[in-house]
């Protein structure tokens, strides 16, 4: 069984970065699209950034375009958000999630991922 364990979060003031872990165990992460959901309150997980299996292709929102940046590394099982600039409006759980390996290797539909972290709480101060 596939297990994702995000760690990293906690509160910053508005301009600081943070960066996020995710660590990934029980499959085989270099099969994985990976991808960083947040969640606001009252509202469904959103997808904030993704990148393909072999790293080679990243996808951001438009909310985090320039200020957000998702990495991996296969050798450690892990994947990495980046996050500069922060904003109060940046403030969330922020969920690691994985899906099979395919062309499409984003998609902004949660239940396309099926594995799932527990989520990680970012609180940004202004």
């Amino acid at each position: 069984q596939v297990q994702l364990v995000e760690s990293g979060g906690g509160l910053v003031q508005a301009g600081d970065s943070l960066r996020l872990s995710c660590a990934a165990s029980g499959g085989t992460f270099g099969s994985f699209d990976m991808a960083w959901f947040r969640q606001f309150p009252g509202k469904e997980r959103e997808l904030a950034v993704a990148i393909s299996s072999n790293g080679g292709r990243r996808y951001s929102a438009a909310s985090v375009k320039g200020r957000f940046t998702i990495s991996r590394d296969n050798n450690k099982n892990t994947v990495y958000l980046q996050m500069n600039s922060l904003k109060p409006e940046d403030a969330a759980v922020y969920y690691c999630a994985a899906k099979d390996s395919s062309d499409r290797y984003w998609s902004t539909d949660s239940y396309q991922y099926a594995y799932w972290g527990q989520g990680t709480q970012v609180t940004v101060s202004s």
